[in-house]
């Protein structure tokens, strides 16, 4: 019985069922799934003339051209095969410079041993009286076979030069292959007319189909889906946060307005103290509500490092203002201190900087009841690189050796039970690591439970200058400003109120507008400002939209400072873009406001 013709059915029907599988459906084009694809057609190409090679000895001696032509191709594909699985091995162990090349120098032999195959003899074994026996032999033959194990040999090489990847599945396939081909080879001396070949590379074509990275199209489109969901979603959620921050701006620009303007008034102690109080509690407030804006930001991808030029000596002492302000009357040593190496001028964000050292100075604020804080910066300095290592030290409560990995994740509180009275959302070294991480810097956290803890943080800024330069002293020029001319534009009457009570105090005659169009109405009307306080988040005509339309008036040059809750990252530089000489966020900072009116109405 010849076993050939059921082993060639048996394979025939294996790759007309893989070819049906694999072409019914999308494949990324990907260049091993391009090899794969060629793999799969020679295969079926290569049983189908094994298959016809039985058949056409059978007339031989009739049409003796017809079988010279099968078995030549036959041999032509076989090599095809061989010289594909090589390229895919090479493909897998080496990167594209070298596989290009390697693949070129294959596909010439592969040319080569082809012309080799059509003009060397070849000889054939058929006995019709032993059920179709046959197979061919001679110089064609040995060609193929010398080939073959050359290039066997070479796919071994490839795959023992990532020896520890051997056994992965993009290896598997043509390991299986080389064991197979071993024992086919074996079999085939010990019983010449069994012949394996084409069956071993249909087997390993197969068993490819499920170790080659081959994704499906349908799934990745559901994946793709789900992920523009995803972002849908996490877009909503950032629009009303910003949309939130807005709202929540908007009272506590009353509540901190009134409250400062009580602190200064000649009260009772009593009153003074709890005005002093409510604007604690308004800026613990806000410090929530703009750390949840920026954890929704980072997470967005959408906080920016913006870098600039700055004076690192004039960060470091607003630090130290800001956090002497924290500590405030509790029995703490705050000690500072900043290398006299620093140099004068650097570039980065100076923002982001400041908010990662407040957020640590903060902490260690917060956690600490008595004993001391260390503040220190110092610096390595490289050529044009200045890295800052910026520590932070306190007596504080410490934290457990088991929970030091917590620390740094969003909305962590630890120890929750002794820490109740403490304010916060646990967001503050969440949002430090995400910064430090985004500026390409590495924070360390060290702390002995009881005794206290260390923040370290390590940032690479460059260096503008290494000296400051020398300018003449500037003289503080006191406030000029009685009788100027301020028209504010609010729809919201209380923020009018505490705008007005705020510039009251400076002297300015102060014209109140509710909307957009009395604005430009005011201006078409000849009335001539000094300066104008706009807001950007009113109905039926916006701030920006009132801008353009107020710089399209004839011979209008009045400054115009937006005047607006919408406080998030990024925001300042939009409405510079947008045409707006300069930014005031809502709550309005006394220090912000005067830099505004010295800027624009100091005579």
């Amino acid at each position: 019985m010849n076993y050939n013709i059921y082993f060639s059915l048996t394979s025939l029907v294996y790759i007309v069922l893989l070819v049906i599988v694999f072409f019914s459906k999308k494949r990324l084009k990907t260049l091993e799934n391009r090899i794969y694809q060629r793999l799969i057609v020679v295969s079926l190409t290569g049983v189908v003339l094994e298959i016809s090679q039985i058949f056409t000895c059978m007339v031989m001696e009739k049409i003796p051209l017809l079988n010279a032509i099968t078995s030549r191709l036959f041999l032509v594909n076989i090599l095809l095969w061989i010289s594909l699985l090589l390229v895919y091995t090479i493909v897998i162990s080496f990167n594209k410079k070298y596989h290009k090349k390697l693949s070129l120098i294959v596909f010439l032999i592969f040319i080569i041993c082809s012309v080799g195959f059509l003009v060397l003899p070849i000889q054939y074994y058929f006995e019709p009286t032993k059920s179709l026996y046959s197979y061919t032999y001679g110089m064609s033959v040995d060609l193929l076979k010398i080939v073959s194990i050359s290039f066997l040999l070479i796919s071994i090489a490839c795959m023992l030069l990532h020896i520890k990847e051997l056994l992965t599945k993009k290896y598997l396939p043509v390991l299986i292959y080389a064991v197979l081909f071993l024992i086919s080879g074996i079999i085939q001396i010990i019983k010449p007319t069994l012949v394996l070949t084409q069956s071993v590379q249909i087997f390993t074509t197969f068993l490819m189909y499920f170790t080659i990275e081959n994704p499906d199209l349908k799934m990745i489109a559901e994946l793709e889906l789900a992920r523009n969901q995803a972002e849908r979603a996490n877009a909503a959620k950032t629009d009303f946060l910003s949309s939130m921050s807005h709202e929540i701006r908007t009272p506590l620009n009353a509540i901190v307005g009134f409250s400062q303007s009580l602190s200064e008034e000649d009260l009772p102690d009593s009153t003074k103290e709890k005005a002093r109080d409510i604007l604690m509690a308004s800026d613990n407030l806000l410090e929530i509500v703009n750390g949840i804006l920026d954890i929704s930001k980072i997470e967005a991808n959408k906080l920016e490092i913006v870098n600039t030029e700055y004076d690192l000596h004039k960060v470091f002492d607003e630090l130290v203002l800001l956090t002497k302000a924290r500590i405030g009357e509790k029995p703490i040593e705050f000690r500072t201190h900043l290398d006299e190496s620093v140099p004068a001028v650097l570039y980065g964000d100076y923002v982001r900087l400041k908010q990662i050292i407040l957020n640590l100075l903060t902490n260690a604020a917060k956690y600490t009841k008595e004993g001391f804080i260390d503040f220190k910066i110092s610096t390595i300095q490289s050529g044009k690189a200045c890295r800052l290592i910026i520590a932070v030290e306190d007596s504080g409560i410490g934290i457990k050796q088991d929970k030091i990995d917590k620390l740094f994740m969003k909305f962590e509180r630890l120890d929750l039970e002794k820490n109740i009275t403490i304010e916060g959302t646990g967001l503050g070294l969440a949002i430090t690591k995400r910064l430090v991480e985004l500026m390409k810097g590495k924070i360390v956290a060290q702390s002995v439970y009881g005794k206290g803890s260390k923040f370290t943080v390590a940032i690479d800024q460059k260096i503008v200058a290494e000296k400051a330069v020398a300018t003449e002293t500037q003289i503080d020029i006191p406030l000029n400003v009685s009788g100027k001319k301020v028209l504010l534009v609010d729809d919201n009457k209380l923020n009018l109120k505490v705008a007005s009570m705020l510039l009251g105090k400076y002297g300015l005659a102060i014209t109140q507008t509710l909307s957009g169009f009395e604005a430009i109405d005011k201006v078409l009307a000849g009335e001539k400002y000094d300066l104008i306080l706009l807001d950007d988040m009113m109905p039926k005509m916006s701030g920006v939209e009132t801008l353009k339309k107020l710089k399209g008036i004839e011979g209008f040059e009045t400054p115009v400072v937006v005047l607006t809750a919408n406080a998030i990252s990024g925001m300042r530089e939009k409405y510079l873009k947008d045409g707006f000489q300069d930014y005031l966020a809502k709550p309005i900072d006394k220090v912000e406001l005067e830099k505004v009116i010295r800027k624009y109405l100091n005579s």
